[in-house]
């Protein structure tokens, strides 16, 4: 008889999470904390009274205020680019990027990376209190959009004192959000770096998500999306919709050279439904241990706010007219193995960016590494961004980096 076992054991039940998570929602450790009782206006046509917002920063901001860097996360990312995480212990999500020497340099520049609206870190979302009834807000959080995060960060801008950034960079749902700064505050992007990203979600990329979001919603514990209240979680949906996602932030070549056909600790198929292969042990470890620092109802919003995203629609249908005249910078990246932002997707924005009359460079990384590409070791990615900011810098009157002057572009640091 097969056996069968499920693929969110161990971990996943563990009562601790949702809990832990709940706390990290309203009181985020290793975080600054801003507050503001300016309401934040939603696409959805409603307003948020009271919006929180966790962040963290690294390096100092010049005497001019003109160095600063905001850096955008992708779906599952938070403020901790580059300092650890107290939620799961591991380094920053993008510490091979940002940090003293390497290619966004906090030697040089202020360096501000924020929870995005809707998330679970910190930032006010599902997850948060809702201060007029003191419980989680869970589904009555207004729907999220690209454009709400944007605004936030604005906000939060504002309040550093800063009127223009230096520079906006991130990559997949973090490009979306560089694509919306350029589009929606123009004089205050002086450089942004689009990476891995489109400026509309394919057909192809919503239904990914939405059987993510099915997976959510089909868990019995899900409840509605009112677990918070009821004491439970979702937790065996939200790790099977990590799972399918992260197949796409993968390629074909990636996971072949990885896993190929290996079993796991065996060397003879079970004949049962364990995970006999590597591939189906990874993938449930990532399942397991998403679960673990993310809240289900924020994949749930975040998911569907890259499904919104459609900067053209925007505009008329025209998407030039998004970038029209533009004093912006751009520095579009793609990788050849992302099929889940393929190389199509960037060049349509360098044709839009051209149509616009923008000052655009794009480059076409060759690596196997998948989507993911831009969250590795990726020696071209540290020399194009660290080259691309270098010539901003000076076209900014930034003092020119030292690893430039010494011919040393391609590396982190």
């Amino acid at each position: 008889m097969a056996h069968v076992q499920p693929v969110n054991a161990q971990s996943v039940n563990d009562p601790v999470a949702p809990e832990r998570l709940a706390r990290e929602a309203d009181q985020p450790r290793a975080s600054c904390v801003a507050h503001f009782d300016t309401p934040l206006k939603f696409d959805a046509g409603v307003e948020l009274p009271a919006l929180q917002i966790a962040y963290n920063t690294y390096g100092e901001l010049n005497a001019a205020r003109s160095n600063a860097v905001l850096i955008c996360h992708a779906l599952t990312g938070d403020q901790h680019a580059a300092n650890r995480n107290p939620v799961t212990g591991k380094g920053g999500w993008w510490d091979t990027m940002v940090g003293p020497g390497k290619p966004i340099d906090t030697n040089r520049y202020f360096v501000i990376s924020s929870n995005v609206v809707g998330s679970c870190m910190g930032t006010s979302g599902p997850a948060s209190t809702n201060p007029q009834t003191g419980k989680p807000w869970g589904l009555d959080f207004p729907m999220v959009t690209i454009r709400d995060m944007v605004r936030a960060q604005a906000m939060l801008v504002d309040h550093l004192g800063i009127d223009t950034l230096f520079a906006v960079v991130g990559g997949s749902m973090g490009g979306m959000q560089v694509l919306q700064w350029a589009s929606s505050y123009p004089q205050r992007v002086f450089a942004a770096l689009p990476i891995a990203c489109a400026t509309r979600h394919s057909a192809q990329n919503i239904a990914f998500h939405e059987v993510g979001r099915q997976a959510v919603m089909a868990d019995p514990e899900w409840r509605g999306g009112r677990y918070l209240l009821e004491d439970t979680n979702p937790r065996r949906g939200l790790a099977v919709a990590r799972m399918g996602a992260h197949i796409t932030y993968l390629s074909d070549a990636a996971l072949h050279r990885k896993f190929g056909r290996r079993f796991q600790d065996r060397s003879d198929p079970t004949f049962s439904f364990d995970a006999d292969f590597q591939v189906e042990s990874y993938l449930r470890h990532q399942g397991i241990t998403f679960v673990e620092r993310f809240d289900a109802n924020s994949y749930l919003y975040l998911t569907r706010a890259m499904d919104y995203f459609d900067l053209a629609a925007d505009c008329g249908g025209v998407l030039a007219n998004a970038f029209k005249d533009t004093p912006t910078r751009f520095c579009v990246i793609s990788f050849t193995s992302d099929w889940l932002f393929p190389t199509s997707d960037s060049r349509a924005i360098v044709r839009a960016l051209n149509a616009g009359r923008a000052r655009v460079s794009f480059a076409e990384i060759v690596t196997d590494k998948g989507h993911d590409a831009f969250l590795l070791e990726e020696p071209e990615l540290f020399a194009i961004v660290r080259g691309f900011l270098d010539g901003a810098g000076h076209a900014r009157g930034l003092p020119p980096d030292p690893q430039m002057l010494n011919g040393r572009s391609g590396g982190r640091g």
